[in-house]
């Protein structure tokens, strides 16, 4: 049994239609349809969600979440996209410039060279940050181009030859 009902006026109806008709973005037509089959008429009865997620591709979360954004928000906003939340950087530009730092910096005892856990265990130590993992490490040293091995970055312990 579906959590949100959606119960469409007729007004609504016409410019769901409307919309299908005329074109535009694929997930707003996508949403219009789903709603369309959602709606509470007796024509609808046999459009399940197993079924909507046959004919439209789609899964069932996605429709439940269609539908609780229309009983919730109103139409546009099950039209559109939903919101993303929470979607903070965690490494600023300050942390950037301590992983080029750490990066640039002699390695720790008893190894040749950084590796990215080391880096991200010498933030957690440094208290920059709270956790960060390997792989946050390795995509911010590929963003700047930071590599720990070439000679053209500065990091290499080779010397250029006396000329």
């Amino acid at each position: 049994m579906p959590r949100y009902i959606v119960t469409l006026m007729n007004d609504e109806i016409q410019e769901l239609k409307a919309l299908i008709q005329k074109g535009g973005k694929g997930y707003r037509i996508k949403h219009a349809q789903i709603l369309l089959k959602l709606d509470q008429k007796p024509e609808n009865e046999a459009w399940t969600y197993d079924h909507i997620c046959d004919a439209y591709g789609t899964s069932r979360r996605t429709i439940a979440g269609i539908a609780k954004r229309f009983v919730m928000e109103g139409m546009e906003a099950a039209l559109g996209r939903k919101k993303q939340e929470n979607r903070r950087r965690k490494v600023t530009g300050d942390v950037e410039a301590r992983i080029c730092a750490i990066s640039c910096s002699n390695p720790p005892a008893g190894a040749s060279r950084w590796t990215m856990q080391a880096i991200a265990d010498e933030l957690i130590r440094l208290e920059v940050v709270d956790y960060i993992t390997d792989t946050t490490i390795c995509e911010v040293m590929k963003k700047t181009k930071l590599s720990h091995g070439l000679s053209k970055n500065g990091v290499s312990p080779r010397q250029m030859p006396n000329l």
